[in-house]
């Protein structure tokens, strides 16, 4: 018999998870998301991309503003499973021991390092060379549960938050699928996290989005391709936030105090670091414009940046 399975998900990240699961032999009788967000400048109600993708297939959709309070309809639905991936609430035990299969979660790290809702922005921020997906049974608690399978990922230089999703997202879509007809056949035994390895990944706080030019070269680098192409890093300049899109690596040495322009070529302009080194800025937004490739800016501004002038 089909085996009848819940999806519950919300962003991007999860669409390739539940496509997955529709072209699979199981049958999504229904699909949880969050509730439909005010999104853009004017604010237009937007519903998420996984009630855009459940509608697409005629799947049913529910969206409880809190799924503690509300979930008695969702469980008439009779699953087999309850699978997740980055749904954006903590499941009571009602829901996760409702299932004759139980409930996993489809998670963009290497558990039990980076628990919960940024993994991907906290991978590449802290500079780590590799990443993964975990599958693993729902607990209570944030990403705590038992693990069922893993899958390693290297991450590249040039990676950013939104390759790096990308990659996460069809790697976490396949290991399921492979994990599934185990999981179903009993033939999986979970390993407990050892909690003493935790780390978190809790939500970028604004704060955390700002630069900090006393770091060295390679945090500052990590840091801004860590936050790309969102919430996306910013600095201060002459009173203004600017958006640093993008950056590089320069091989600029420099001893002056961090912060400080040390140079502006063609392509963009050269901040000194906390170790001596500096950072190029190759796409920036100055509050109130338009986002845009630094030597088009230079071009219409060529006086804004001042070799000598400070910023953060």
């Amino acid at each position: 018999m089909t085996k009848r399975i819940i999806f519950m998900g919300t962003p991007d990240f999860s669409v390739p998870v539940l496509q997955a699961l529709i072209d699979s032999e199981y049958e999504v009788v229904a699909a949880v998301t969050q509730p439909d967000r005010p999104k853009g400048r004017k604010k237009v109600l937007t519903p998420p991309p996984v009630k855009e993708k459940a509608l697409e297939y005629n799947i049913p959709v529910h969206q409880p503003e809190k799924i503690r309070n509300n979930y008695e309809d969702i469980l008439a639905y009779n699953p087999d499973l309850i699978v997740t991936a980055a749904y954006g609430q903590i499941l009571p035990k009602g829901i996760l021991e409702h299932p004759e299969f139980g409930s996993v979660n489809v998670h963009a790290s290497l558990l039990p390092e980076l628990r919960g809702g940024a993994p991907i922005h906290y991978a590449i921020i802290q500079g780590k060379k590799e990443t993964g997906i975990t599958i693993m049974y729902m607990a209570e608690a944030l990403d705590a549960g038992d693990i069922i399978s893993q899958r390693s990922l290297p991450i590249e230089e040039n990676d950013h938050v939104g390759t790096l999703h990308d990659k996460l997202s069809g790697l976490g879509a396949n290991l399921l699928m492979e994990t599934l007809p185990k999981l179903f056949s009993k033939e999986i035994t979970p390993l407990p996290q050892n909690d003493n390895e935790a780390t978190f990944a809790y939500n970028i706080k604004r704060d955390e989005e700002q630069i900090d030019w006393n770091k060295p070269q390679e945090q500052i680098y990590n840091h801004i391709r860590g936050l790309h192409p969102w919430p996306v890093a910013y600095t201060s300049y002459q009173g203004k936030n600017i958006k640093v899109w993008w950056a590089e690596k320069s091989h600029h040495k420099s001893e002056k105090s961090p912060g400080t322009i040390i140079d502006i070529d063609d392509e963009g302009v050269v901040i000194a670091t906390g170790d001596g080194k500096a950072i190029k800025i190759i796409e920036l937004q100055i509050a109130g414009k338009k986002r845009m490739k630094t030597e088009d800016f230079l071009k219409g501004s060529n006086d804004y940046f001042q070799i000598g002038n400070q910023l953060g």
